[in-house]
């Protein structure tokens, strides 16, 4: 789509300016995925140019080494023990005598068995516990532990590499201040360094290092998991083995093979209503959440402490308990129905949670109760910063109330709550609270019984997870369904935040 002057933009009404804008975005999808891949391609570039650069010093430094640097690439160490910096080469002596030893005695097994996960599955046989035989199975291999400490042992691996190259690297700096006639760092300047000028480094060591155990390593485990058939009969250990199936859980989940499950229609129909959720839900509190700030900020009002502290008083409330009582509130025996057939409004009883439309307007309408607390806290404080000058001069231009607001008010709001609304929609995507204490999924979809998990009309990708993996123990689908929420969430991240005015047009409300 060609662009077209500022001037020529101006002459457009509303609605083709929309148009316009629209039609830019959607033709600029495919170069900014161009540019991406692009970048990709850079990326792999100057790594291939880093791991030559690094070879080649790796080699020099070797060879125009002297032998305490040239030992060093066998014992990790020495060369700075040999040059009076015991403590770092202690360090790094330590680290390599705990990697061989783990290596020897237990990674090098794990290892091994990645390939397979095991080939000798539990045994059956009679045991006999306080004079009673019980039939039982004794476990041979473990396929989880394989996998769990196989991956362990890769991460253990790669920092091992990393250690052992900064180990060649202190001892070819080393060198190199030695023949330049200054002196190096003593035991106790490393000490001082350690909690002076590399404090930084100190500190963040177990953080990092926590990161990586607790983070990083169930994301890998459960990449892994969605390439396995690990389910309840085949969970690694009291029954069969799990095994590398390849991309048979993406081809049962998206439909890319002809066969009788219906897991690839129910994850559309659940992705559909959970992108429609997800929308409703942010922009409903949006605009409302402002427009009660507004109302609240407005001049002639009176008590609007108050106002805003019974607001907040429904954030003070765990949602726990409160969106528990609301769904006995709206149940069909519950004090809503019971009020309303008193008083004669209603004949029978309304399936708020019974019928599917009902029970997916309810939520959104519950979670605008819920939300609107918290955008009206945070419009507030920027409705504040808004500049009154503005708005005298939209007065003296003639502008309305409805112009200041869609030129100069929501502008504003939009361009410093940005990020808050990518964050938000990401957020409900993955809203496991609303709709789990309100509807638990429900009601059951017939039609995606058979797909695990009995999901609901109301499900969300993050609920039927849940389901799929605490019903079913089918965890491989559910590492598959893991991995698609992932990819949804980021590639909506990276549209939006390329696209915001927070990030590209950062001058306009400097």
């Amino acid at each position: 789509m060609q662009r077209i002057s500022d001037l020529d933009y101006l002459k457009l009404n509303r609605f083709k300016r929309i148009g316009y804008k629209l039609g830019l975005f959607f033709c600029g999808i495919p170069r900014w995925f161009l540019n991406l891949f692009k970048k990709i391609g850079q990326l792999f570039k100057r790594l291939g140019i880093f791991i030559k650069d690094d070879v080649i010093d790796l080699i020099m430094t070797f060879k125009n080494g002297d032998w305490k640097t040239r030992l060093s690439y066998l014992i990790m160490g020495f060369g700075s023990m040999a040059r009076g910096q015991w403590l770092r080469g202690l360090l790094f002596f330590f680290f390599e005598v705990i990697f061989i030893v783990y290596m020897v005695l237990w990674g090098g097994s794990w290892m091994s068995q990645l390939g397979t996960l095991g080939t000798e599955g539990p045994s059956e046989q009679w045991v006999e516990v306080n004079g009673v035989e019980v039939y039982t199975f004794a476990p041979n291999d473990d396929s989880f532990k394989i996998l769990l400490y196989g991956i362990l042992s890769i991460v253990f691996i790669i920092g091992f590499i990393y250690t052992w190259r900064v180990n060649i690297k202190q001892n070819r700096i080393s060198e190199e201040i030695i023949k330049s006639g200054k002196k190096i760092k003593s035991n106790k300047d490393d000490l001082k360094s350690m909690i002076d000028d590399q404090f930084h480094k100190t500190l963040l060591a177990l953080p990092t290092l926590g990161i990586l155990v607790f983070t990083v390593m169930p994301i890998l485990f459960m990449i892994l998991i969605a390439f396995t058939n690990y389910d309840a009969q085949h969970n690694g250990r009291t029954n069969n083995l799990f095994t590398w199936v390849g991309l048979d859980n993406f081809n049962e989940l998206l439909g890319w093979s002809s066969g009788g499950s219906n897991f690839s229609a129910t994850f559309g129909e659940i992705l559909a209503w959970t992108l429609m959720w997800a929308f409703f839900a942010t922009f409903s509190n949006y605009f409302l959440g402002m427009l009660v700030a507004m109302m609240i900020n407005k001049k002639g009002i009176k008590f609007k402490k108050v106002w805003r502290t019974i607001l907040v008083m429904t954030i003070a409330i765990p949602q726990f308990v409160s969106l528990l009582y609301v769904s006995q509130m709206f149940a069909n025996d519950g004090i809503v129905n019971g009020l309303l057939l008193d008083w004669g409004w209603i004949t029978e009883r309304i399936p708020f949670w019974t019928d599917p439309t009902l029970a997916r307007v309810m939520v959104i309408v519950i979670n605008i109760w819920i939300g609107i607390p918290y955008l009206m806290l945070i419009a507030t404080g920027i409705l504040m910063n808004i500049p009154e000058d503005l708005y005298e001069s939209a007065k003296i231009d003639g502008a309305n109330a409805w112009q200041q607001y869609f030129k100069i008010t929501l502008p504003y709001m939009l361009f410093v709550t940005g990020p808050y609304l990518l964050t938000s929609f990401i957020g409900n995507i993955n809203n496991f609270n609303v709709i789990y204490l309100l509807t638990a999924g429900g009601p059951t979809n017939p039609n995606a019984t058979t797909a695990g998990g009995s999901a609901g009309y109301t499900d969300l990708l993050v609920t039927w997870l849940f389901k799929i993996t605490t019903v079913d123990s089918n965890y491989k689908l559910a590492a598959v369904t893991g991995i698609m929420i992932f990819l949804v969430v980021a590639v909506i991240s990276l549209i939006v935040y390329n696209v915001m005015p927070s990030t590209r047009n950062e001058e306009d409300f400097s």
